[in-house]
């Protein structure tokens, strides 16, 4: 018996097609981990609305002088207040930026 070139084609179209997730082998990635490090990386942020002031003072540059300057502070709109309200310096916020977020209720 002998395939036609177009069922010849559509063969090895199916033989390299991509294995699904329910068939993938333990241990392999995701095809969408791209999406997920985005997730944990920003559930990796620290709400300055809702840190505790151990947290807080866990940043560089951020004591528990300023901690609780932040803390007392509250609620924040955005993490850029941090400066226009003078609870930190820019170089200090400098620091932190890519660690913090003002997450809103």
């Amino acid at each position: 018996m002998r395939l036609s070139p177009i069922l010849a084609l559509a063969a090895l179209g199916l033989a390299c097609a991509p294995v699904s997730s329910a068939f993938a082998l333990p241990g392999a990635l995701p095809a969408d981990r791209g999406a997920t490090t985005i997730v944990l990386a920003a559930e990796a942020l620290l709400d300055l609305n809702s840190a505790t002031k151990k947290e807080l003072s866990a940043l560089p540059g951020i004591g528990d002088v300023r901690s609780d300057a932040i803390i007392k502070g509250r609620p924040y709109k955005g993490k850029d207040e941090l400066v226009q309200k003078g609870i930190v310096p820019d170089s200090v916020y400098q620091q932190i930026k890519d660690k913090i977020i003002a997450k809103q209720k």
